[in-house]
């Protein structure tokens, strides 16, 4: 005997719900019914797969084990039904679509229009987060394909370019800095950088593409980190030190209501590159390439 995709489905949905009740709610079953599957996927394993406790259930090593490879099992049944879906039909029906939060706000404006008219059958959901849980949500099968920025660790995943976003140097408008016609990232560092917060991997663009260190850490003269980079400019608006921006964010017009200067970095092109990335070997790669092509002209 083998599992069956359903009690895979409800194994997956019993993992991230942490309990039957919410399990079988997500699966659309009754409690009992979800029950009766695990019951049976434990028979055919000859192992239980999860500990049942009045707090919720937990995964035996078993249960990780299973859950694992039922997800790569049901990532590649899902793509079986979408390839014969999509045939000849690129962008059509649901397509689940990951995007960073220093990209989302600046890019999709302009691209949601062009991809409605050209695809009116496509049903886009978006989630926005940070790139490591879109990765991680992506390679879990419950993403069909991110928008992030690169450099990243991209194993196990496929991407195609969408464009080169140039880094740019932030200043209050009566700082120093901004009599400055270009900005050296040496000058940026002894004058009070504030980065997003550590998650952002354009946090880490920025200092790798200027050759900088991170600041120092809450113990050793708190420096000032932002959630987000409208709180980022405000801060800066406010006088509180400099950052580094992306010239897609400019270009949006995120600087024109706040007192900021804004200037190139006299580094040798200090950039990130935006891309849409999906797993390696998915049918979706097609429709992948299509959806950067489109985000390309946007």
């Amino acid at each position: 005997m083998l599992p069956t995709l359903r009690q895979l489905q409800y194994l997956k949905a019993l993992a991230e719900h942490g309990s039957f009740g919410r399990a079988a709610e997500a699966a659309h079953v009754t409690q009992p019914t979800l029950s009766a599957g695990i019951q049976e996927l434990e028979k055919v394993l000859g192992a239980p797969v999860v500990d049942r406790a009045r707090s919720g259930v937990i995964l035996t090593p078993m249960g990780v084990e299973a859950l694992r490879r039922a997800n790569m099992i049901l990532n590649e049944a899902e793509a079986l039904v979408q390839a014969a879906r999509n045939a000849g039909q690129p962008l059509t029906g649901r397509f689940r679509l990951g995007v960073i939060p220093t990209v989302a706000p600046f890019l999709l404006p302009k691209a949601l229009p062009i991809l409605r008219q050209r695809f009116p059958a496509l049903r886009l959901f978006l989630r926005e987060d940070l790139t490591h849980r879109l990765i991680t949500a992506l390679k879990a099968g419950q993403l069909d394909a991110v928008l992030i920025a690169l450099p990243y660790d991209m194993t196990g995943l496929d991407w195609a370019h969408v464009s080169d976003d140039e880094l740019m140097a932030a200043a209050p408008a009566d700082h120093p800095l901004a009599r400055e016609q270009e900005i050296l990232p040496s000058a940026m560092e002894n004058g009070d950088l504030i980065l997003l917060e550590d998650g952002h991997c354009l946090r880490d663009h920025a200092l790798a593409a200027c050759g900088l260190r991170p600041p120092k850490s809450a113990g050793e003269d708190e420096i000032f980190a932002a959630t987000s980079l409208p709180t980022l400019v405000q801060m800066v608006s406010s006088g509180l030190g400099v950052t580094f921006l992306p010239a897609m964010a400019v270009n949006a017009g995120l600087t024109e209501s706040a007192s900021v200067a804004v200037r190139p970095i006299a580094a040798d092109h200090p950039s990130r590159e935006i891309v849409v990335a999906w797993r390696a070997g998915s049918s979706r790669a097609a429709e992948g390439r299509l959806l950067a092509e489109v985000l390309r002209g946007a």
